[in-house]
């Protein structure tokens, strides 16, 4: 056969050439496209041991759900509220959980913003008395006057104990009020070293199975609601809005999970009061999760919304506040509009893939 080679084949074997000569000047290996992913925003949270409303917190950092969304935490962890809120103004912390009181105390004094609900504890801040005596007083509770109240001074428990005094007819001036811490206050029941105490969860479990004692008045039987606050230092947050919303979102996923896996949270539950120095039972867990409700997102912005005048978390802050400053804790309650700030929770809400983390798992059914 002949071979036939035109113009075509000319021009052919030039361009040939000139593409193997730009072979030759590259690299053998293109280098691959080095994209950069975005350093993760660190965010101090802040809470105090032990304690179910910290649990969403544990949860999010065992299934590493902070990364999910670019945070990066860095925890902590204070005995109690009153230092938690004072460690804010050298800046120690930027977003956290903490109760009402401490949320008050911080938004009076160090100008602490607070930005949602934690879960309702009610009905686990309460009067215990020891069992013997729980039918008798509960029929005549007048019987408590002159008696000694160990209670931690202003504090949800303080605030629930008052309540509870006022419902039967007694001021809180007809119970000689003794300022213990709760350890001291646990200790001192179970060496019957006292009758009538005010305490919270996981204490209240504690006593019932350690003391024999038996809830009295809880805050809820009393109407008086006591609320946990999520809060934020106002500087980090006017700086930091997004990282505010993200810490939200992480949080509330926390408890849609928990519902939607019981057995799973319980579990973790347990481990999580263990590393904090609590060994709590199977039963105080149940009655945690049993007697604290928590809110979801869409319950958060129903709770906090102004629409039509002061908001559910207004009124509820406000009553603590004026309880607060009537023992002289503060000099005044703070105005709950200067302090309970929902944009943070609403910036969520706007977000489509911020709110689908947060909401996940809620109204996910529960294994049976």
């Amino acid at each position: 056969m002949t071979e036939i080679r035109g113009n075509g084949y000319r021009a052919g074997r030039r361009l040939a050439w000139l593409l193997a000569g730009a072979l030759a000047l590259a690299p053998a290996v293109a280098p691959p496209l080095q994209v950069r992913a975005a350093e993760p925003e660190r965010i101090g949270v802040s809470y105090q041991p032990s304690l179910y409303w910290a649990l969403p917190f544990y949860i999010a950092t065992q299934k590493g759900w902070w990364k999910e969304v670019d945070l990066e935490p860095t925890f902590a962890v204070f005995p109690a509220g009153a230092p938690q809120v004072a460690a804010a103004q050298a800046g120690s912390w930027d977003v956290g959980g903490t109760g009402s009181v401490p949320a008050i105390l911080g938004a009076a004094r160090f100008g602490l913003l607070t930005i949602g609900l934690t879960n309702d504890e009610s009905k686990t801040n309460a009067l215990m008395v020891r069992a013997a005596r729980h039918d008798a007083i509960l029929k005549d509770p007048k019987q408590l006057a002159g008696q000694k109240l160990l209670v931690t001074t202003n504090s949800t428990a303080d605030f629930a104990a008052r309540a509870c005094l006022r419902k039967w007819g007694l001021g809180p001036r007809e119970m000689r009020f003794v300022n213990l811490g709760q350890a001291q206050i646990i200790s001192a029941m179970i060496a019957d070293a006292g009758e009538v105490v005010g305490v919270w969860a996981p204490n209240t479990y504690t006593l019932e199975e350690k003391a024999s004692a038996q809830v009295l008045c809880s805050g809820a039987d009393a109407d008086a609601m006591v609320p946990g606050a999520l809060i934020t230092r106002a500087d980090f947050a006017k700086a930091h809005p997004d990282a505010v919303a993200k810490f939200l979102a992480v949080y509330l996923r926390g408890w849609g999970w928990a519902k939607a896996n019981p057995k799973e949270a319980h579990d973790m539950a347990k481990r999580f009061y263990a590393e904090g120095g609590v060994e709590a039972s199977d039963h105080a867990i149940d009655q945690e999760f049993a007697l604290r409700p928590t809110y979801a997102l869409d319950a958060q912005l129903k709770a906090m919304a102004r629409a039509d005048g002061p908001s559910q978390v207004d009124g509820w802050f406000s009553r603590i506040g004026t309880f607060m400053a009537e023992v002289g804790t503060i000099a005044q309650a703070p105005d709950a509009k200067g302090y309970i700030d929902d944009a943070f929770m609403k910036r969520v809400a706007a977000d489509p893939k911020l709110r689908a983390f947060a909401t996940e798992f809620d109204g996910v059914a529960a294994p049976h």
